[in-house]
């Protein structure tokens, strides 16, 4: 898959494209339903298969001091794109200039001038344009009028819950990552390179990978079933394991990370890219009195994650 940012002109062969537009923040059954009509629009027109983005999302641009929202970082979702069958992702930085075009403005300059689109294909509840004016409505008369054809997707339901990016943090903020996933259509993943702690883990015999969360929705904290895919250096592959998402309170006052424990492993991932998948919440997060105490809860936790993940991997 191509990445064509803002700075860079769009190459001839990438014109022309069915493209869906949106923010796609964990790219869940909704944004796959959009970006699958694009395809089969692309498809059928023999067209650049595509898909309009924008880096960062809109949210942080408005309000740089709000809390850490989005379910993927810009790379995960690319990956996520990539895997569905997009040939061309128009990656767009949102910025003062940006959020200043009209609707009016978006659609002719960006969209049929320089991204030379032939169709646009956004989700029934879709905005965009200065002051969120534009909509499902405009974008179709803006394609009439700047030669691109539009389809709106209609609203995906689902038996018993919402499909959309806030449903899916409200399920993984309650530590119920199996709803999630269903919202989702794939399981919620931590993915990031493994840090140097403090080490604890190791002399309470559970050595740790640590991973940070900045920048992303914070789930519930608390005690998690996972697996766990290496994804760089030699020991790259699939393993499960036991994950504390939280501060450690029982050693004082810590940043926030994910640590994890991954089982029957011993080997040296420092620095290696990580992806972990929350399976199973297990229990909150709680202060022990003694690294004792601890220690005999986290054999108790080993053993329900083990019991958990019996038929993965």
């Amino acid at each position: 898959m191509r990445i064509i940012r803002d700075d860079a002109p769009v190459p001839e062969r990438f014109r022309n494209s069915a493209s869906a537009i949106g923010n796609f923040d964990g790219v869940h059954l909704g944004h796959k339903s959009v970006i699958d009509i694009a395809r089969k629009k692309a498809s059928a027109a023999g067209r650049p298969r595509g898909v309009v983005t924008f880096e960062p999302h809109p949210r942080q641009f408005f309000d740089s001091q709000a809390k850490a929202f989005r379910l993927m970082n810009a790379e995960i979702r690319a990956r996520r794109m990539s895997a569905l069958g997009v040939e061309v992702l128009f990656e767009l930085t949102f910025d003062a200039a940006l959020s200043q075009l009209t609707a009016e403005e978006f659609s002719k300059d960006i969209l049929a001038c320089k991204l030379g689109i032939s169709h646009a294909v956004a989700g029934h509840d879709f905005r965009y344009g200065k002051g969120r004016t534009g909509n499902s409505s405009t974008l179709t008369a803006d394609g009439e009028r700047f030669g691109f054809g539009v389809t709106i997707a209609p609203m995906i339901e689902a038996s018993g819950f919402e499909i959309s990016s806030t449903a899916a943090r409200s399920a993984l903020s309650e530590g119920k990552p199996g709803k999630a996933m269903r919202i989702l259509g794939h399981p919620h993943c931590i993915e990031g390179i493994v840090e140097r702690g403090e080490q604890r883990g190791r002399t309470l015999g559970f050595p740790t990978a640590n991973l940070s969360i900045g920048g992303l929705h914070q789930p519930l904290p608390g005690i998690y079933a996972v697996t766990a895919e290496i994804l760089t250096g030699s020991f790259k592959g699939r393993l499960t394991g036991a994950a504390s998402l939280g501060t450690n309170p029982t050693f004082g006052s810590n940043p926030l990370r994910l640590e994890v424990h991954l089982f029957d492993f011993s080997g040296d991932i420092y620095g290696q890219r990580v992806s972990v998948e929350l399976v199973e919440f297990i229990r909150p997060e709680i202060a022990f009195r003694t690294p004792e105490e601890l220690i005999r809860k986290m054999e108790q936790d080993c053993e329900a994650a083990r019991a958990m993940l019996a038929d993965r991997c």
